[in-house]
């Protein structure tokens, strides 16, 4: 019986080779897919530093919670940054003094054409500081008008504020403001510096009291972040302003001082002597007549061994009752002890 032929068992086939089209296709998968696990790696890896971030400083000094910006919780060992408490921006007088101080701004600089919207936005290039205080001076600066990177903006802004500091003549622990911080658009900063260019040229604006802002100190030590918080004054409030609240009406009377008058003649008094009559008006006609007897006065009590006052004749004239209050309180203090 004749056997049927056996089918030799088949060969396994040979995988059909790839096009290159194909392996392009499946290179570029694979690199998505890389790249897509890389970046989520990243992205944990910034959520984690941001949690770790929000827990430090949630601590019980600091119950409020914060939205943080991740380079705000990125830190090298003992770096030190600050940041301000996002619910104290909306404190109501934080918001008013900014709106005087926006106004103030904008009317000096009305000639300019120069509108501020927003103080750290714009303010911090140095750009309108510059122009603010050749107003508020009265002399031009040495600095390029323009300026584009990052190197020639902190270059201007700092010899604005050199020459801002020096005109502001004070010590170098009250200055509460550099280059970094107005560049970097703080708002403490910031405030700090108009506050006190709006005390230091009597600016005719009424800055509201006892401004302040809660501000969140956080720190790396040993891999850990900490923080703290501190309450930065910007305004303070003086006994003046209470006795304006509370007796206005009886503050008219330093109005008699505004012609520089009895003053000049309260001088002789206090330090004994008689001051001739040509050396100031006895009845002055004009602004300037009363500006000169009034800085005649200041000279009188620098020669009495007082400081020269700080208000300006001109505020005295104009029947600036804060000028005129701290003029006579200076005499008080220094002569109510002498017989």
């Amino acid at each position: 019986m004749a056997s049927s032929p056996q089918k030799s068992p088949s060969s396994p086939k040979s995988p059909t080779p790839k096009s290159p089209s194909s392996r392009k296709k499946d290179d570029s998968f694979l690199g998505k897919l890389g790249g897509t696990l890389a970046r989520r790696k990243k992205a944990k890896e910034v959520s984690e530093l941001q949690e770790e971030g929000i827990n430090a400083i949630n601590l019980p000094l600091s119950p409020s919670h914060y939205e943080l910006d991740p380079e705000d919780t990125m830190l090298e060992e003992n770096e030190v940054r600050t940041m301000v408490d996002p619910n104290s921006k909306n404190d109501r007088k934080l918001q008013e003094l900014i709106k005087v101080l926006i106004d103030w701004i904008n009317d000096v600089l009305v000639g300019e054409r120069i509108i501020v919207k927003d103080l750290t936005e714009d303010l911090y290039d140095g750009q309108v500081l510059q122009k603010l205080f050749e107003k508020l001076e009265g002399e031009k600066l040495n600095v390029a008008e323009v300026t584009q990177s990052e190197i020639a903006q902190k270059q201007k802004l700092q010899t604005v504020l050199e020459r801002i500091n020096e005109s502001l003549k004070l010590s170098t622990r009250n200055i509460r403001w550099n280059v970094d911080s107005v560049h970097a658009k703080s708002i403490v900063a910031i405030l700090h510096l108009l506050v006190a260019l709006s005390q230091h040229f009597r600016a005719p604006i009424r800055l509201p009291d006892h401004v302040s802002i809660q501000v969140v100190v956080v720190q790396k030590r040993e891999g850990i972040l900490q923080s703290r918080q501190i309450q930065e004054e910007i305004t303070e409030r003086d006994a003046f302003d209470t006795l304006f609240d509370h007796a206005p009406d009886k503050l008219n009377v330093v109005k008699k001082f505004a012609d520089g008058v009895y003053l000049v003649l309260l001088m002789g008094l206090l330090e004994g002597y008689f001051v001739p009559l040509y050396n100031f008006f006895l009845t002055p006609e004009n602004f300037d007549q009363k500006v000169h007897n009034v800085s005649f006065s200041f000279e009188l009590m620098q020669d009495g061994g007082l400081e020269r006052p700080k208000p300006r004749p001109e505020d005295i004239v104009n029947c600036d009752l804060k000028s005129t209050l701290r003029v006579l309180y200076n005499l008080f203090s220094r002569y109510r002890n002498v017989d």
